[in-house]
């Protein structure tokens, strides 16, 4: 791993919290993710299961971690299964984890090659009632491909069929997105990162570059500084590209005059960071864009009020479409009649910001969290509105990642450049 350790205690806790929701006599079981095929003989970059990862720190394919708190053998309480390497696995592919390596990231002293599951696991599950099994149940996720939690919850329970069998992610729901001081480190850590790469390119920027320099110049300085590299595709949007959220082919010249969007974040320990930002390609916002951009970080400022405890999802993108329509009337993108008559369940505001403000950040960029759970403290929110007009071949963002405290909220990149003066400036430095 590029990063440095983590303190193993971050993921005791995180067990410990995790079994005081489990029913008693209870069994779970976790899967690393697939590596899956990229084609012929090679493979996709290894990205671990968050689950796996939150409550183990193992950074590895092929591994199990079981937890069985009323095992009335304590040497199967806890226990974390690895593959084993041998010569040609570190001749070909290179280090894998030492049973002891293990025990230090995770904190679990029982550990065994994978090889061992099959024989350990029938001598205990007998003597367990409830069968936890993990899926991804992240509500933006529509399952299309077969992974390998599905593939062993068949078996498992083609195995045992006598079996009650529980939901694993209806607990991590609750527990992940309330982030430990640890998260909330290395998640501003990716921040960091992404701030760097962001002034690196403000400095690189200038009519005729192509919109894969500017990425090679992100990746560049993520990987400088030990982030695992891009914490979701990056878009590098210029000029028209901006009105199309995904856009990622990031092929085409900054053209004069174009304004590019930017949504890029550092992924570092496998905690996301996510950021978006509109600049000028030459330098010098029009007094058009300018009062876009302007437009767009006020709702951006009102919108962060907003993100505090007890704050419902619903009610809360309600209350910013409000503020955006305000804008939008004022840059003569609305008609303030028009938006008196419009029908509430499609605000015509929807036209210039069809997306939401906010979603949760963690180990998914698109964190597991509920809609319908009222925001806590501990809680990392996104907050990124945006205004698109195809019209004028102009779209902007802006996006900053929100710590929810007890006492407020905290921008964690207060300190990444975002008035539209001060990006001219550092532009023209």
């Amino acid at each position: 791993m590029k990063y440095s350790s983590i303190d193993n205690n971050l993921f005791i806790s995180n067990r410990k919290n995790f079994c005081n929701h489990l029913k008693t006599n209870s069994l779970a079981i976790f899967q690393a993710n697939d590596e899956y095929p990229r084609s012929g003989d090679q493979t996709h970059t290894f990205k671990q299961s968050a689950d796996l990862f939150y409550l183990s720190g193992i950074d590895q394919e092929q591994t199990i971690l079981l937890l069985f708190p009323d095992c009335p053998n304590p040497l199967y309480r806890e226990v974390l299964f690895l593959r084993q390497t041998n010569e040609q696995i570190a001749v070909w592919e290179g280090h894998k984890y030492t049973i002891d390596e293990a025990r230090k990231s995770s904190g679990i002293n029982n550990i065994f090659w994978i090889d061992e599951f099959w024989n350990i696991l029938p001598s205990i599950i007998h003597y367990a009632t409830t069968i936890y099994l993990n899926t991804n149940e992240n509500d933006r996720y529509d399952h299309q491909v077969g992974y390998r939690d599905l593939r062993f919850i068949l078996d498992l329970k083609q195995r045992y069929p006598l079996h009650q069998y529980e939901r694993s992610a209806l607990i991590m729901r609750d527990l992940r997105p309330v982030k430990s001081n640890v998260e909330i480190e290395l998640t501003s850590k990716a921040c960091n990162i992404t701030k760097d790469a962001f002034v690196r390119v403000l400095k690189f920027v200038k009519p005729g570059v192509n919109e894969y320099e500017i990425e090679a110049e992100i990746i560049h300085e993520f990987i400088r500084q030990g982030a695992t590299g891009h914490g979701y595709n990056p878009i590098i949007a210029s000029g028209v590209n901006a009105n199309i959220l995904h856009y990622t082919d990031n092929n085409q010249i900054c053209k004069d005059g174009d304004v590019i969007l930017f949504d890029f974040g550092a992924e570092y320990a496998n905690y996301n960071a996510d950021m978006s930002r509109s600049v000028p390609v030459n330098g010098k916002f029009t007094p058009r864009q300018k009062s876009v951009y302007n437009a767009v970080l006020k709702v951006m400022n009102e919108a962060k009020k907003m993100l505090v405890a007890g704050t419902i999802w619903n009610e809360y993108h309600e209350e910013v479409g409000k503020v955006m329509e305000s804008e939008l009337i004022g840059l003569g993108l609305l008609d303030k009649h028009d938006v008196s008559k419009q029908n509430p369940a499609m605000p015509l505001y929807k036209k210039y910001f069809m997306h939401g403000t906010s979603h949760h950040l963690g180990l998914d960029v698109h964190d597991f969290a509920s809609r319908y759970k009222p925001f806590e403290a501990g809680n990392i929110l996104t907050c990124e509105p945006g205004i698109y007009i195809q019209q004028e071949g102009l779209g902007i963002r802006l996006e900053n990642d929100i710590l929810i405290t007890a006492d407020g909220n905290i921008d964690l990149m207060a300190n990444i450049p975002i008035e539209a003066d001060e990006i001219e400036s550092i532009m023209n430095s």
